[in-house]
């Protein structure tokens, strides 16, 4: 009986590792490529000089107050990024904090970006500064 018990104990452990989903940020990425894959590729490099890339973007790196509201309210306006000038519009979606959080995360660790990731409060800080 007791090793039928291990058994089960360790046939369960065993599923549910596995049905862990081992990628950090997983909602921010599924978010991303559902959302703005599109234009700012699955790889995040951006589409020439008409959609910013997000891979190595010093706009990321350097303003990361402005990010939740870029997600929230959409881009309108001229922005450089590494040193190119964009101006395309780019619509907001109503997301929750929870998910803008996300998706900055996994903005911020994927394709070799290696900025700092954020916390719900500082996102929900940096989303009552928009329009301010």
């Amino acid at each position: 009986m007791k090793s039928n018990l291990y058994l089960l104990f360790f046939a369960l452990l065993f599923i549910a590792l596995h049905s862990c989903d081992d990628k950090t940020y997983s909602q921010g990425e599924r978010l991303y490529l559902a959302h703005c894959g599109n234009c700012h590729m699955e790889d995040g490099k951006g589409l020439a000089k008409l959609i910013p890339p997000l891979a190595g973007s010093d706009y990321l790196k350097l303003n990361p107050d402005k990010i939740p509201c870029i997600l929230r309210h959409g881009q309108k306006g001229e922005i450089v990024v590494n040193g190119v000038q964009y101006n395309q519009i780019m619509p907001g979606e109503q997301y929750t904090e929870i998910q803008i959080n996300n998706m900055i995360n996994y903005i911020n660790t994927a394709w070799g970006n290696d900025y700092p990731v954020t916390t719900i409060t500082a996102t929900k800080k940096r989303l009552e500064l928009c329009n301010q």
